[in-house]
């Protein structure tokens, strides 16, 4: 299995690992049965991602999709958070092997539930905003 540079770099070397304990919004995604659990810490103010953190229990790729995921968030628009797709991630990670693909989906998720429990705390439906998040998946295949 060939991993890029980039995600070498993001596995061995990752950004912004750690939590927030003053968090404004927390999601945690995965199923602890399939090994990949991550859990995302974000700060917001005035509706932009002033900082964000992860812990992620997973495979190498699922840590430097994690990484970049946070290191794509910081300092945009919520807005702009919520359109962060696993293909931009990966992309940006100059790609994943196929059977590591589902790795950067637990990235996008988590930023959506993070975003979703932000909405929460501030007494709003995050659904329209965020979408439906999604239920307890299957285990995948490593």
């Amino acid at each position: 299995m060939l991993y890029s540079d980039k995600v070498l770099e993001h596995f061995s070397n990752p950004h912004n690992v750690g939590d927030l304990p003053d968090a404004d919004g927390v999601g945690e995604v995965g199923n602890a049965k399939c090994g990949d659990i991550m859990k995302m810490y974000l700060k917001i103010k005035d509706g932009v991602i002033t900082d964000a953190k992860f812990k992620t229990f997973g495979c190498g790729a699922a840590i430097a999709t994690s990484s970049m995921a946070t290191d794509m968030i910081k300092g945009s628009t919520i807005e702009d958070a919520l359109k962060l797709s696993n293909q931009a991630v990966v992309e940006a990670l100059d790609g994943l092997p196929a059977s590591k693909i589902h790795c950067s989906v637990l990235a996008e998720q988590a930023v959506k539930a993070a975003l979703a429990d932000y909405y929460r705390r501030q007494g709003v439906d995050p659904t329209p905003i965020v979408g439906p998040l999604p239920e307890e998946d299957a285990c995948h295949l490593h």
